[in-house]
């Protein structure tokens, strides 16, 4: 039995940060490089990786040493681990994929102080072990990524008519400017919260048994 409590409780961590806690379209986390970089599918799609690279190894490390940092320097230590795998990132996309380092641009060194990872250093890592650690950093991470490729590929189609550079069709303009971040953000929130919703009024919807002798059909 506890064995089976385990994973479930990994499992609730791991699902939480793609459906229910979303950082993007649930706790509206990160909003900068979300509207900023989602102008196609491929940036979406990096950006969140790198995001999500340094999401879980932040975590690993502070929940590995959350016992040793003082209190009072916590926020400062966490930003330092932070940082330090901003650069690794940041590195590696200019070594190795310097053009999607370009459009980028410097938002992937504004990783640091992404408001995603600091607040699961301070709310989850520095209070749980290393595995509970890793399976919310990488929920939310996949959250994260999933978040901002759809973003991107919508604007990507509408804006541009192409698909990580494929489907060519006449374009909408304004859906690769910064309205066009919010439009598409806005609907697809406005979405999740309609399908969350009705998804709560069905589950605690309390059967209603037809009346002996009502007159309605009677199931033989």
């Amino acid at each position: 039995m506890a064995k089976i409590k385990v994973k479930h409780t990994l499992f609730f961590e791991f699902v939480k940060g793609l459906w229910d806690e979303s950082p993007v379209f649930r706790q509206l986390l990160g909003m900068c490089p979300t509207l900023a970089v989602t102008t196609s599918a491929i940036n979406g799609f990096s950006m969140g990786m790198a995001t999500s690279f340094v999401l879980i190894c932040s975590s690993v490390i502070i929940s590995i040493v959350r016992k040793l940092i003082p209190s009072q320097v916590r926020i400062a230590s966490y930003i330092v681990v932070i940082a330090t795998f901003v650069t690794m990132a940041d590195l590696f996309l200019k070594g190795n994929f310097p053009e999607i380092s370009k459009a980028l641009g410097p938002f992937v060194p504004l990783i640091v102080v992404n408001c995603i990872i600091l607040g699961r250093a301070e709310v989850f890592a520095s209070r749980h072990s290393v595995i509970p650690a890793f399976v919310d950093a990488l929920g939310m991470g996949i959250g994260f990524i999933l978040a901002l490729t759809v973003l991107g590929t919508i604007r990507e189609i509408l804006g541009s008519g192409t698909i990580f550079g494929f489907l060519q069709f006449e374009p909408m303009v304004i859906m690769i400017l910064p309205g066009g971040a919010f439009i598409t953000l806005g609907l697809l929130i406005a979405f999740i919260n309609y399908l969350k919703d009705k998804t709560k009024r069905e589950e605690v919807a309390p059967a209603c048994p037809v009346p002996y002798g009502s007159g309605a059909s009677e199931v033989k």
